[in-house]
């Protein structure tokens, strides 16, 4: 998934040039529901990722968004160690107004109708509550609430896995995990952001942060006094950094962000951090090392998975299995520098290379 840019579609479901499996329109005129659910491939096992609902100016923009976004969680579930394949879905609409009952249960029954090859969870614009209402009319649904028997909220583990591949960055770049006494920007301190700064204010880490929302900086900074705050993006980049997290919008390292960075690192949770297919080629050019962002901010994802463990959800062994970040963080380094490629294209092979290795094994027939 070397470009994150969202690609021209074709009526087909073909997208970077590989073929979904699978692209389900869902149309529910009652309540209002319109959806689309894109299964790039079951290769590993089931799909899983998330529903996104949200205002799509139009049915083709929804489905460029979830042809791209299929594609991205079978890459990060297949660098993540997971049995599991890539899928997405989208609701097109305002969550704000249109979220509804009737419409999240129809919604539901669409998802049971593909019978277990999706398994659906917590996006933007849908939280825990919403998957309890869902699974009231489907059996596969994951990132419930607490209450439900489910995993609460995955930022707890996003943040501890891009945490961790920030150490694997350091160990690749200066030879220690420690970012004791590194300055370390991060760019958004929302769900994921408030954490990660947690982790790197118990390690001594210099954090310097930056939001659009004033309410979630005077968190970070009652929590943490001596976390300085910069008034923009902008401000922040041109910060002198060690390590620079973007963990807010997608698209966040333009030509000018890069060009302006000063950071030795990028590691941060952001979801499709490279506004176009070159940017990892002018971070390398620049000795800069960029961690996938597919790749570090897996932990959400492993922490929702963990709920489709027979023996229930247990938070240790989601943990436990976030930990294997920082190795996955390494091989890709590792591999960029063996094979000549930017960190971007080596994550893309050493997902490529399992889903193609392990999915092999479904062709031996078992009774």
């Amino acid at each position: 998934m070397t470009d994150r840019t969202p690609a021209p579609t074709d009526p087909a479901g073909t997208v970077f040039g590989q073929p979904h499996e699978q692209v389900v329109f869902c149309h529910d005129e009652a309540s209002g529901l319109r959806a689309i659910i894109g299964l790039y491939s079951t290769a590993l096992g089931p799909g899983l990722g998330g529903t996104r609902f949200h205002p799509y100016a139009s049915e083709a923009a929804a489905l460029t968004d979830v042809l791209a976004l299929s594609q991205g969680m079978a890459y990060k579930n297949a660098l993540a160690g997971l049995d599991l394949g890539g899928g997405k879905a989208v609701i097109i609409g305002d969550p704000r107004t249109m979220k509804t009952e009737a419409l999240l249960r129809a919604y539901g029954r669409f998802v049971q109708t593909l019978n277990g090859r999706y398994y659906t969870a917590c996006d933007v614009g849908t939280f825990s509550a919403d998957m309890d209402v869902i699974a009231r009319e489907t059996s596969y649904v994951t990132g419930r609430t607490v209450e439900h028997g489910g995993a609460g909220d995955s930022s707890v583990l996003t943040a501890f896995g891009v945490y961790q591949g920030m150490r694997a960055s350091a160990q690749h770049v200066w030879g220690s995990t420690s970012l004791a006494g590194r300055r370390v920007g991060v760019a958004g301190v929302g769900k994921v952001g408030k954490h990660l700064v947690d982790h790197l204010v118990a390690e001594d880490a210099h954090v310097v942060v930056t939001d659009v929302d004033p309410a979630a900086l005077d968190l970070v900074t009652a929590k943490h006094p001596h976390v300085r705050v910069v008034e923009s993006t902008d401000a922040l980049v041109a910060e002198p950094l060690d390590v620079y997290a973007p963990c807010a919008l997608g698209r966040a390292l333009t030509d000018d962000v890069v060009g302006a960075l000063s950071a030795t690192i990028v590691c941060g949770g952001a979801n499709n951090q490279l506004a176009h297919d070159g940017i990892g080629k002018l971070l390398s050019g620049r000795g800069i090392t960029y961690a996938p962002d597919y790749c570090v901010n897996a932990g959400g994802v492993i922490q929702v998975s963990d709920e489709l463990d027979p023996q229930g959800f247990s938070f240790e062994r989601a943990k436990a299995r976030a930990t294997g970040i920082f190795d996955s963080t390494l091989a890709v380094l590792e591999r960029s520098d063996r094979d000549g490629l930017t960190t971007a294209e080596a994550a893309d092979r050493e997902a490529e290379q399992r889903i193609r290795t392990i999915g092999r094994l479904g062709q031996i027939h078992l009774p």
